[in-house]
C-alpha cells in the first residue's frame, strides 16, 4: 500500500500543514499499517454526520490521551470536494492526525475510480499488503466502534513490533526498515544483562574461592598448633 503514495505529497492536518513527501517521510507514516482512506466531501449531508464517530474512532485509536501505545493505523481523507474552500472546511472537522492529499492533486480522482467508489462517505479499509479487507466500513465504525480494529488486525496478520525481544527478529519476514535500531537496543539491553549475570557469577566464584582459602588456612594453622603441642 505505501507504493501508492510514495510519488505522491500526503499533508498533515496540522495546523502548518506539513507535507510528507520524501520516500522516507511516506514509509515511515505508513508502512505495517492498516490503511484507512475515507472518501467523503464537505457537501455529503452523510459524512457530516459521520465525521463525530470517524474521529471518536481514530481518536481512541491514536490519541495519546486514550490510548498508551497508538495502534497501527492511518487514515488518509480522499477529498471529492467541488472547491479547495470546502476541502478546507471540512478537513477543520477532521483529526488534526488525518492526512490528506492536496485539492489540486488529481490522484483523488484516480483513485476514486481505482477503488469505484461510488456512495459518500465510504471508508475503505487496506491490509499493509494493499489488499482490500473492507470496501466500506462506514456501517461498521459506527456500530462496532473501536472493536472492530481487533478484527481488523486479526484478518491483516499485523504485526506490534515495537516491542518485540531480539530474538523474535530471527525470522526476517517480521523485519522493518527500523530493526537495525530495535535489534541494537535490545541486544545492548541483552548484553547488559549478560554482564550483570558474569559479574554476579565472578563475584561469587570469587567469594567462594576467598572461602575456601581460608578454610585451607585454618587447617594448616591447626594442624600447625597441634604438632607444636606433642613436641
Amino acid at each position: 500500500m505505501v507504493d501508492i503514495f510514495l510519488n505522491r505529497v500526503l499533508v498533515e492536518n496540522n495546523s502548518d500543514q506539513d507535507e510528507l513527501n520524501t520516500e522516507r517521510e511516506i514509509i515511515g507514516i505508513l508502512e505495517n499499517r492498516i490503511l484507512m482512506l475515507f472518501f467523503a466531501a464537505a457537501a455529503c449531508e452523510k459524512c457530516q454526520d459521520f465525521v463525530p464517530d470517524l474521529n471518536g474512532f481514530f481518536k481512541k485509536l491514536k490519541d495519546p490521551a486514550y490510548i498508551e501505545y497508538p495502534k497501527l493505523l492511518a487514515l488518509i481523507y480522499i477529498s471529492l470536494d467541488q472547491s479547495k474552500e470546502q476541502q478546507e472546511r471540512f478537513l477543520k472537522e477532521l483529526h488534526k492526525k488525518t492526512l490528506f492529499l492536496g485539492f489540486e492533486d488529481p490522484f483523488r480522482m484516480e483513485l476514486q475510480d481505482m477503488f469505484r467508489v461510488k456512495d459518500l462517505p465510504t471508508v475503505i479499509v487496506l491490509r499493509p499488503d494493499g489488499s482490500v479487507l473492507s470496501p466500506n466500513a462506514v456501517q461498521e465504525i459506527s456500530q462496532l466502534g473501536t472493536d472492530c480494529f481487533q478484527n481488523w488486525q486479526e484478518s491483516a496478520k499485523l504485526i506490534e513490533r515495537t516491542f518485540m525481544l531480539n530474538e523474535d527478529f530471527d525470522d526476517p519476514n517480521l523485519r522493518s526498515a527500523t530493526d537495525p535500531v530495535r535489534r541494537l537496543k535490545y541486544k545492548t539491553e541483552d548484553d547488559k544483562r549478560k554482564k550483570r549475570w558474569w559479574k554476579f557469577w565472578e563475584k561469587g566464584k570469587d567469594e567462594k574461592d576467598e572461602e575456601e582459602k581460608d578454610e585451607s588456612w585454618d587447617k594448616k594453622t591447626k594442624q600447625s598448633k597441634g604438632t607444636q603441642r606433642r613436641r
